[in-house]
């Protein structure tokens, strides 16, 4: 998602299987940076090229949350049967999540081929082969503190009442009064100034992202004050039903680092199908060459899908890979 004021937006046309319009054809992606590079590695904006012909595809993209896992976070057997058929036909599919990797045991068992998988809205590549506890992290695209501080900074003033926590490739530390919304017990409590500090006991380990939560304001409404409130000191978006925010680093997005990977093996974004429900994928869905809206999307996913298909619960993306291997998409 671009958070300078995010990609423009188009009508979701088709369900899935309709065999309706898609997307146009942009630029293709630039190749991979460093470890640990922050640069603005893609636009994920949309370029005002012809349409082009469909392309097979050569790799799926999909969220986790509210796309690829139900709502009591299993994923079905008729899911896992069509992302090894995909496997099986040479298709590979990526997990784009805004998960830490340490949250991703619902799908360790279900990797295939490379195993890798976007984690942290775009801050991280995981190797999953490891299991759970063991994955290893290929790529981090870190939030430098000097711009998680401003943006606390900058929040703070625009939203008085908002708490936050840090994420860490390996730690999670969080302030005080941060609710308790994750499934695990913090690191550390202590103001994020203190988090973030450059002679902070957490020095050591690379940001991925800034959770901040407010208890109060309208979820829509708090992204677009805190995207005016940091600009392009970093990245903000949103996977919550509740007020809460991710802040990653500058250019860091699900759709930037699947940018990156895909050029590391010469997959153009005509040859990516990509599934999402909310708007930390409105950018990844914009930029991939077919893409799709969950049944149960929020209404900016809706618009950026070039389709749509069912509810997670109702395995809609397994409905469209289903369908894309049997040629009818």
């Amino acid at each position: 998602m671009s958070q300078d004021g995010g990609p423009p937006r188009r009508t979701a046309d088709k369900t899935a299987g309709d065999g309706g319009n898609h997307s146009d054809v942009r630029s293709p992606a630039r190749s991979c940076g460093h470890m640990r590079d922050n640069g603005r590695v893609t636009s994920a904006t949309r370029q005002p090229e012809p349409p082009a012909a469909l392309t097979p595809p050569r790799l799926i993209a999909t969220d986790l949350d509210g796309t690829l896992l139900r709502d009591d976070k299993s994923v079905s057997p008729r899911t896992i049967a069509a992302l090894a058929a995909a496997e099986e036909a040479g298709v590979e599919v990526f997990f784009v999540t805004g998960r830490p990797a340490r949250w991703m045991d619902v799908v360790s068992d279900h990797v295939h081929g490379h195993g890798l998988a976007i984690c942290g809205n775009g801050a991280a590549v995981v190797d999953l082969h490891g299991g759970p506890g063991a994955h290893r992290f290929v790529k981090v695209r870190e939030l430098p503190r000097k711009n998680a501080l401003d943006a606390v900074q900058l929040l703070r003033d625009a939203a008085p009442g908002t708490v936050y926590a840090v994420e860490q490739t390996y730690g999670f530390n969080q302030e005080p009064d941060y609710p308790k919304l994750h499934m695990e017990v913090p690191d550390t409590l202590a103001s994020a100034e203190d988090l973030l500090a450059p002679d902070s006991h957490t020095a050591g380990e690379p940001v991925l992202k800034i959770l901040a939560y407010h208890p109060e304001l309208d979820p829509d409404a708090f992204l677009t004050l805190a995207r005016l409130a940091i600009g392009d000191r970093a990245d903000v978006t949103r996977s919550s039903p509740s007020a809460l925010l991710e802040i990653s680093g500058p250019g860091v997005s699900k759709a930037s680092t699947l940018a990156l990977c895909c050029a590391e093996r010469g997959i153009s974004h005509e040859e990516v199908v990509a599934f999402g429900d909310m708007p930390n994928d409105v950018e990844m869905l914009t930029w991939a060459g077919r893409s799709y809206a969950m049944g149960n999307a929020h209404p900016d996913v809706l618009a950026a899908a070039s389709g749509r298909t069912v509810a997670n619960n109702d395995d809609g993306v397994a409905v469209v890979i289903e369908r894309l291997l049997n040629g009818r998409v």
